[in-house]
């Protein structure tokens, strides 16, 4: 938990397991991992589109949904031009 303290005010992206690409400022977070994010992006990635960012704003993320976060280095995520990026998109995480 008190990792994530040195992520706040820093952009990260956060994987979830639904499949979805949530990149954001980390405004906040708590105990139980939930995360607030400041200026929030979903990312979706496409094979023929490539990554269309749809904004979110202020978005909170429950923590039992959240498989990973990370810090992006906003220089190079600014260079990086997401209509050319082809991907798959990620699939859920299914138990079972």
């Amino acid at each position: 938990m008190s990792s994530l303290q040195g992520y706040v005010d820093r952009k990260v992206l956060l994987v979830l397991q639904d499949g979805r690409a949530i990149v954001g400022t980390l405004a906040g977070f708590d105990q139980k991992s939930n995360i607030v994010l400041a200026d929030s992006k979903e990312r979706v990635y496409s094979v023929e589109d490539g990554v269309e960012e749809i904004p979110l704003g202020l978005y909170l993320v429950k923590g039992e949904m959240i498989c990973l976060v990370g810090e992006l280095d906003e220089e190079i995520d600014k260079s990086v031009d997401l209509a050319t990026v082809r991907a798959e998109p990620i699939p859920p995480i299914r138990y079972g």
